[in-house]
């Protein structure tokens, strides 16, 4: 391979072609937003009724393509596996049910490695999304629903190198899912429960998921002494404790702030009723764990526990900021 001369490596040439590259881009998704028919809303009211999983097929930078929309249904609730089309006529057609469709990607689509898998679909009933540039393809003519991207101009030149095409391939996958999810009225929280690790998974954590609820949650009935409080709030370690009403709902809590504000000889004797800060911050459990970390934090708060407690006020668990920032909500 020749060493590029300088000039070929100054900074204007080098910007000019990645300019040149991202409008060419551009251009083919405005051609393929401005070709969007009533083949598309077919497919999504397709892959939203199926009983089963979208097959993503397609080879070399299709099959990469392929692979990144399976991932992106998946994980917004639409069931989806990858399925490489040589694999599977070597055995993985098995893999592939009548309760399933495949979206098979596909340039010019004549990719010949998807005619077993096109002929699998036809003899026993599998809807075959084709999606190509195609469209007198066999692709085209062997599917249900054509799904037909503009045959725009690649951008990088005389190579032809697939760019524009399999920006295009992504981004149709992109805006299928985003339908599906409108479709379904898939929510955030039906998402974490997709991403439960990493930033994304603390990001959409709730409330609910870090709490300590049940025996763990250091709770007292009013009217009870102090002397009991303070070994509750030992035991459970937490430095707080929450005061239950009568009627099951918060009355208020006791801090460490409150003891050392109303020390006293006689204070284990006192009711617990006379130490509480009543009124207390509380927040519900479905509550993005983020928010209430903000709550906690805003202006000049130092608010270190909140009671997590039901709409009708009864508390259900105790959530500490260390908790928020074991789990790494930010």
């Amino acid at each position: 391979m020749t060493k590029p001369s300088s000039d070929r490596l100054e900074d204007g040439r080098l910007l000019a072609a990645m300019r040149r590259t991202l409008t060419i881009e551009i251009n083919a998704l405005e051609a393929l937003s401005d070709g969007l028919d009533s083949r598309a809303a077919d497919a999504v009211r397709l892959i939203a009724g199926l009983k089963g999983r979208v097959i993503c097929a397609g080879v070399g930078k299709s099959g990469h393509v392929a692979r990144k929309i399976a991932a992106t249904l998946a994980s917004t609730g639409t069931p989806a596996q990858y399925v490489h089309p040589a694999e599977a006529s070597h055995g993985d057609l098995g893999m592939i049910t009548p309760d399933d469709c495949v979206l098979a990607l596909s340039k010019s689509g004549e990719t010949r490695e998807l005619g077993d898998m096109i002929a699998y679909c036809r003899r026993f009933g599998v809807p075959l999304i084709a999606m190509t540039a195609g469209a007198d393809s066999t692709l085209a003519k062997g599917s249900d629903i054509l799904l037909l991207q503009p045959n725009a101009q690649e951008a990088c030149g005389e190579t032809r190198a697939p760019t524009s095409s399999t920006t295009m391939a992504m981004a149709y996958g992109d805006a299928l899912a985003v339908a599906l999810i409108e479709a379904r009225g898939f929510t955030a929280q039906d998402f974490a429960r997709y991403h439960p690790g990493g930033a994304l998974g603390s990001a959409l954590a709730r409330v609910e998921d870090l709490m300590h609820g049940g025996e763990t949650m250091p709770i007292i009935a009013s009217g009870a002494s102090m002397g009991d409080a303070l070994i509750e709030m030992s035991t459970k370690g937490f430095g707080c404790i929450g005061v239950r009403a009568e009627d099951g709902t918060l009355a208020g809590i006791v801090t460490d702030g409150d003891l050392r504000r109303n020390m006293s000889a006689n204070l284990t004797s006192q009711p617990v009723d006379q130490v509480m800060t009543r009124f207390p911050m509380t927040v519900e459990p479905d509550t993005l764990a983020s928010e209430a970390l903000r709550r906690m934090t805003a202006g000049s708060r130092k608010i270190t526990q909140l009671f997590v407690c039901e709409a009708e006020g009864k508390p259900v668990g105790l959530l500490h900021i260390h908790d928020l920032l074991r789990a790494g909500v930010s």
